[in-house]
């Protein structure tokens, strides 16, 4: 597959299967969800452009542009500003707008290493393996992180996961 050009088609396909779960991962890095689309689409943009192989793993290949272009937009100052607490980048399932805030802050506190292994394993639903060759780290280095963010997550979401049983 490593030769291959992307074709239109294949480059849709790929913005179907995996574009709001990238744009959920560039949250991660900044300032609003209309940055991280505007990222996200930056990527496939490129892609269109019919100059890259098909990667031998997309799902890696993706993630790993994608933290790259949000990078360099956030070296450059683009959209510089600070978030603001009304900007979402998650929706909670139920539209309970208050849970998906307290996430979204959650997650905003998680150290940038951590939060991006949240968000590839549970958001876009990758194996540990995908998220370590997404990362450029170690399988281990991948789970430890994971482990570590889950950790930080249960006891930041703990007081609203009780509100929430309480019927608050």
């Amino acid at each position: 597959m490593g030769g291959r050009k992307l074709s239109a088609e294949d480059v849709r396909h790929l913005y179907d299967q995996h574009g709001p779960a990238l744009v959920a991962y560039a949250c991660s890095f900044v300032v609003d969800g209309a940055a991280a689309e505007d990222v996200v689409h930056r990527v496939f943009v490129k892609l269109l452009s019919g100059h890259t192989s098909a990667p031998d793993v997309p799902a890696a290949y993706l993630y790993r542009a994608v933290r790259n272009e949000a990078f360099n937009a956030r070296r450059n100052g683009w959209r510089d500003a600070q978030l603001e607490e009304a900007s979402l980048c998650f929706t909670h399932r139920h539209g309970n707008r208050e849970a998906a805030l307290t996430l979204q802050k959650a997650l905003g506190e998680l150290p940038e290493e951590q939060r991006e292994v949240v968000v590839m394993r549970i958001w876009a639903g990758m194996t540990l393996e995908e998220v370590a060759a997404a990362t450029e780290v170690s399988l281990n280095t991948a789970a430890s992180r994971y482990r570590y963010a889950l950790e930080k997550l249960r006891e930041r979401l703990q007081p609203h996961q009780r509100r929430t049983e309480d019927g608050g």
